[in-house]
């Protein structure tokens, strides 16, 4: 695709708590005619400017930082008349726009008005030898230069530069070509709606668990993991494995036990040396490489990436 007339503007947010309407940070990146122009962040104060260890953990943002900034409803006055009737891209909507979705509830504040699409599902469309595709993996495997990881400026700076890769992959010759030719409708925010990016595909059998009954009240379609097959290896520092593997349940994906060439997603946790190999790795990490090595479309992630996904 030839991006030279493409306009966008990539967005990337951080948030304090495990409430994902808890926005600490707001980043974008503007790009008109294929070319990156500027970045502009803003620091947001959180309610009650509380921050969780994990949160502060991942991307250094503290309450010290953040107890002078305005809160979201303010910020967002300025920040909304740059989105309003644009292209929006960020990198996995499903934790981003759900994010704003949620901030905008809390505070009654209007639904704006622009179309979204996923620069984490793209570069999985287009970039199929990559073994990941959390931002700095894929940025380093694209050859991209990418800076802070989980600075909300920064991110959305990679984010862009990955997204329009991604289209000069794609082999098409518009954004509604790139929709049609990997199945997907892109999201958007409206009027008192929201749609999330959804896959247009029709599954050719629907997965099930036997051990895991998904909640009917919890089934995401614009989840990463919705319809897929999610397997863990290693210690889940953040939540024990069994409730992790409810939760993608929940989503309407399949937790199973072990790695096969069914298998869509092996989520890394930390492994125990005692029981590992030489290469840190454990078996269902070595089998994953070599399905993906011989061809297979397994996803390998960090706990980490999973936890900021779901």
């Amino acid at each position: 695709m030839n991006t030279t007339a493409l306009n966008f503007i990539a967005l990337d947010l951080e948030t304090a708590t495990w409430e994902r309407r808890s926005i600490c940070e707001i980043g974008l990146t503007f790009v008109e005619n294929g070319e990156i122009i500027d970045t502009k962040s803003w620091l947001v104060q959180p309610e009650g400017n509380e921050y969780d260890p994990f949160n502060i953990e991942i991307h250094g943002i503290s309450p010290d930082m953040t107890q002078h900034s305005p809160c979201f409803a303010n910020v967002w006055k300025e920040v909304e008349p740059l989105l309003d009737k644009k292209i929006v891209v960020a990198h996995y909507t499903g934790f981003d726009m759900y994010a704003l979705r949620d901030a905008f509830d809390y505070d009654s504040i209007p639904y704006p008005h622009f179309t979204f699409f996923c620069s984490y599902r793209a570069a999985k469309y287009t970039v199929p030898d990559a073994y990941s595709y959390s931002l700095p993996l894929i940025c380093d495997h694209l050859g991209i230069s990418f800076d802070q990881h989980h600075r909300a400026g920064s991110d959305s700076e990679g984010c862009a530069k990955v997204f329009l890769e991604a289209l000069r992959r794609s082999g098409v010759e518009s954004l509604d070509e790139f929709q049609k030719k990997y199945e997907f409708r892109c999201g958007e925010f409206g009027d008192n709606y929201f749609r999330p990016q959804l896959s247009t595909r029709k599954w050719a059998s629907a997965k099930t668990s036997k051990e895991y009954v998904g909640d009917p009240a919890k089934l995401d379609e614009g989840s990463y993991f919705y319809g897929k097959s999610v397997c863990f290896t290693g210690k889940c520092l953040y939540g024990t494995r069994d409730k992790l593997m409810q939760i993608i349940a929940d989503i309407g994906g399949t937790p199973v036990n072990s790695v096969t060439k069914t298998t869509d997603i092996l989520v890394v946790g930390q492994q125990d040396y005692r029981r590992v190999g030489e290469d840190g790795m454990s078996s269902k990490q070595e089998k994953a490489i070599a399905l993906k090595d011989a061809g297979g479309d397994i996803e390998i992630m960090s706990e980490t990436e999973f936890l900021k996904m779901i």
